[in-house]
């Protein structure tokens, strides 16, 4: 008797621990967060960068359809962005919220005609043109999981391959899987100075979160600005044609930015 119950305890405790096991949210790899925090070290040289402004000359490309202007890039913190651009076909801008578990964006025509986006669209970090406020800041957050992929080569050299994604804990195993490939970012480090020279990650369809739009951002040309390293020169391309070229002209960093610049309408 006595060896069945102890039997039936050693099956209940065996059991617990696979389930306890089974719910154990993932954890950071260690490599891939000394480097993401290496890449931050290098990137703000120890300053602490709560907001910034970028401005620029720009370029627009959809197709045939070239455009040119003017480019001004707000971030604050990892969780607001705005990007406004003034070009010679009309004025742009897009507006990113980074709320925890319900992120939103919207784009603005000129005439003043606001678009909501899909929520699907919305799981990529808003500050991409902008790596000291990128993802790789969020390494202290619990919620974005970062790993290690290994040491690769690109075009620019030997690169450290990182990858983070957003953890929605006590999610529906369905929504928990969907948002972690919405969220996921590869971030690519030159291997000797730890700066970040590519983004890349996927939007999708409006109305089709399950096709893949390929954006890649690449980023060069860094100079020192206040102690910071910064990208002068920010490309993105989608499925792998140029769509937007940024040349900035102007870094201010820690300007107080208000949170009403980027309030979603």
């Amino acid at each position: 008797m006595l060896i069945r119950i102890f039997r039936c305890f050693l099956l209940i405790l065996a059991s617990s621990y696979l389930l306890f096991s089974q719910d154990q949210p993932p954890v950071s790899d260690p490599k891939a967060v000394v480097l993401a925090t290496q890449a931050i070290s290098a990137l703000t040289n120890g300053v602490a960068v709560s907001d910034v402004t970028l401005t620029g000359d720009a370029t627009w490309i959809a197709g045939s359809d070239k455009e040119t202007g003017s480019a001004t890039l707000l971030a604050k913190g990892t969780s607001e962005s705005r990007i406004d651009l003034k070009l010679s076909g009309g004025a742009r801008t897009e507006v990113h919220n980074d709320t925890p578990g319900s992120p939103q964006g919207e784009s603005i025509a000129s005439d003043g005609t606001v678009q909501p986006w899909a929520q699907h669209n919305c799981w990529i970090n808003g500050g991409w043109f902008f790596p000291a406020v990128s993802i790789l800041a969020a390494t202290s957050d619990p919620s974005v999981i970062f790993t290690y992929v290994g040491l690769e080569s690109r075009d620019t050299g030997s690169v450290q391959h990182l990858r983070a994604y957003r953890y929605l804990a006590s999610k529906k195993p369905g929504l928990v899987a969907l948002v972690t490939s919405l969220s996921t970012e590869d971030i690519y480090l030159d291997s000797t100075s730890f700066l970040p020279v590519a983004f890349i990650f996927n939007t999708h369809p409006e109305d089709d979160e399950a096709t893949n739009i390929a954006v890649e951002i690449d980023f060069s040309d860094y100079q020192p600005v206040t102690g910071a390293q910064v990208p002068m020169h920010v490309q993105k391309l989608i499925n792998g044609g140029l769509a937007v070229d940024i040349a900035i002209t102007n870094v201010t960093v820690n300007a107080g930015l208000s949170d009403d610049l980027f309030a979603i309408q």
